[in-house]
């Protein structure tokens, strides 16, 4: 019997097990634009919500204000026991 003579592939040399991802692509400057992007936009978003919450505040406090002026409004939620303040 005759041997087969296979030829076998070469070998694909390897670079790394892990592919390459996008920030090892990216130049450090741009990725360092992108980070600074990223903060300024977190900040911002912070400011929004910082004011967001202010605003609610002041009108849940405007509300409080105008419902202590309301005469109904008092006499509903006032306690109607007398008898304490006799």
């Amino acid at each position: 019997m005759a041997k087969k003579n296979r030829n076998q592939a070469p070998s694909k040399p390897q670079v790394s097990d892990k592919p390459a991802t996008l920030k090892d692509l990216l130049s450090s400057e741009v990725l360092d634009k992108l980070k600074q992007q990223s903060n300024e936009l977190k900040a911002e978003q912070q400011k929004q919500k910082e004011e967001q919450e202010r605003q609610a505040a002041e009108a849940r406090k405007a509300e409080q204000k105008r419902l202590d002026n309301d005469f109904e409004h008092l006499l509903e939620n006032s306690s109607m026991d007398w008898r304490k303040y006799k």
